[in-house]
């Protein structure tokens, strides 16, 4: 069993990923070869077995830190503001704010009164058309700002957790 943070744990996957494409690029590179009749052959250096030996071994750690991450995310709790969750509530739950932010976003940057740019007038209008919001634009601010708020305590939380705590990892 080795101890390892999540910071850490998500540093090693990149590696072994790394270390995957390597064997991989090795494998694709080396597996065929083409040669001229008339010449001598430049065979690669390739060995199907210590390829597919490398490749197994890296999954199977990947696989195992996976699991751990996946297993402490969903029992270890973090204090976010009055409220205690698991680590994968809170990416659940700022995934859904993000997007509710990003409406809000694009309704909070809406003047209460616009014009509406339809090019040429048909003959049979000629007053401009104007858009308005239906909502209450100081409201939706504050919403957003609530809500980015929210996001950055989660976040905020999420990174020391991420940096502190640690779990076992049977690799």
């Amino acid at each position: 069993m080795t101890k390892m943070t999540s910071a850490y744990a998500n540093k090693m996957l990149r590696k072994l990923n790394e270390d995957k494409g390597f064997w991989l690029s090795k494998e694709k590179e080396g597996y065929l070869y083409v040669a001229a009749l008339d010449e001598e052959p430049v065979i690669p250096e390739y060995d199907y077995e210590e390829v597919s030996k490398n490749v197994s071994e890296i999954d199977a750690k990947i696989v195992k830190i996976k699991h751990a991450i996946n297993v402490t995310n969903c029992t270890n709790e973090i204090q976010v503001g009055d409220a205690k969750m698991t680590v994968d509530m809170i990416l659940v739950k700022m995934a859904q704010l993000n997007r509710r932010k990003a409406t809000l976003d694009g309704m909070r940057k809406q003047q209460p009164k616009s014009r509406i740019n339809s090019g040429l007038y048909s003959a049979r209008k000629t007053a401009p058309e104007y858009q308005y919001i239906n909502y209450d634009l100081d409201l939706i601010k504050r919403e957003y700002e609530q809500i980015d708020a929210e996001v950055s305590a989660m976040q905020i939380a999420l990174d020391k957790y991420n940096q502190t705590v640690e779990f076992d990892v049977d690799i």
